[in-house]
């Protein structure tokens, strides 16, 4: 198992962003994690582990907190919450971690966030994971994101966040059991009480945590993001869908693309997953069962689907373009 390394540089405006590496410094290419909406670095810790430590061919794992997420800076001026200045703080963590081409994994906004750069002709993307994000967002999916970050019920202690998530997500995750909804619940969540930890999910270590001591069940707990990126969805409602993208996925054309797609989700269609795959006939499609937006990458055979389209992605970064020939 490799240890995972917490770093912080600075964004293009001043702000202190956070990322989270793990694995061995090897010739094969890195994988940049980009979360969703309200996420963290926290999610991607399984498969980062899974794809460091794999025996075949172990790379580098490097996670992106975005401004106003995990343990990067909130931005005092919620109009910066765009997918446009996001893709600048993804630069500015790959460039701390002196990471100039890798495997983009984006789970929802990450994922439009890495079709946004492939359209901005950026170097960094070798290769392209959506995870369960495409050109055409349903309103369904979306309306459902609106209401429970505009006004998100305050929770105290770790089974009343935990029984709020099942609450809200059970019927889009049916097969997860108590335990995991409290890993959900730990990654989404951190005490109000303390400054947020290394762990993502409770107070740091030392005289800080135990002159403190409110129990866990009690304790008021907050999210790992900055409410005031519910102002994202101001202009969003069944009269006013965003329009589709079509634009930005055929930018990705020219690199190796994986799409995951939870069979339960309410944000990406089958439809639009058809559509996707005429258009990209080389697409490597997974369907995750009994998930739905967005898939949480931890089962065993998405792990293995994710390993081998990292190779193809190493072989086609390695084989001669026409301007070596």
């Amino acid at each position: 198992m490799h240890r995972f390394h917490d770093f912080f540089c600075q964004s293009a405006d001043g702000l202190t962003l956070h990322g989270r590496s793990t694995g061995p410094d090897s010739p094969h290419l890195p994988v940049l994690c980009l979360p969703g909406l309200t996420r963290t670095t926290a999610d991607f810790d399984t498969i980062a582990q899974a794809l460091a430590t794999d025996p075949q061919t172990p790379r580098r794992v490097v996670a992106v907190d975005y401004r106003g997420r995990g343990l990067s800076d909130s931005d005092p001026n919620p109009e910066n919450y765009t997918v446009a200045m996001e893709m600048g703080d993804v630069a500015a963590v790959a460039a701390a971690a002196e990471v100039s081409r890798a495997i983009l994994l984006g789970t929802s906004r990450g994922g439009l966030i890495s079709m946004a750069l492939a359209a901005m002709r950026s170097p960094l993307p070798a290769g392209v994971i959506l995870n369960d994000i495409g050109p055409v967002l349903e309103l369904t999916g979306l309306m459902k994101i609106k209401g429970y970050i505009t006004d998100p019920p305050e929770r105290h202690g770790w089974d009343e966040a935990a029984g709020g998530l099942k609450a809200l997500f059970a019927d889009a995750f049916p097969a997860l059991t108590d335990a995991d909804w409290m890993a959900w619940a730990h990654r989404a969540f951190r005490l109000a009480t303390h400054p947020p930890g290394p762990d993502h999910g409770g107070p740091p270590p030392g005289p800080i945590a135990s002159s403190h001591m409110v129990s866990p069940h009690a304790a008021k707990l907050e999210r790992t993001y900055d409410l005031a990126l519910a102002r994202s969805f101001d202009g969003i409602d069944p009269e006013n869908p965003p329009p589709p993208l079509w634009e930005l996925f055929d930018a990705l054309q020219n690199l190796p693309l994986m799409l995951i797609h939870g069979a339960l989700s309410d944000l990406l269609s089958p439809q639009t997953v058809q559509e996707m795959a005429a258009r990209r006939p080389d697409l490597d499609l997974v369907e995750v069962a009994d998930q739905g937006h967005a898939p949480l990458l931890t089962d065993a055979p998405t792990i293995a689907r994710i390993k081998a389209f990292c190779r193809r992605c190493d072989q086609a970064a390695a084989a001669p373009t026409a301007s070596d020939r």
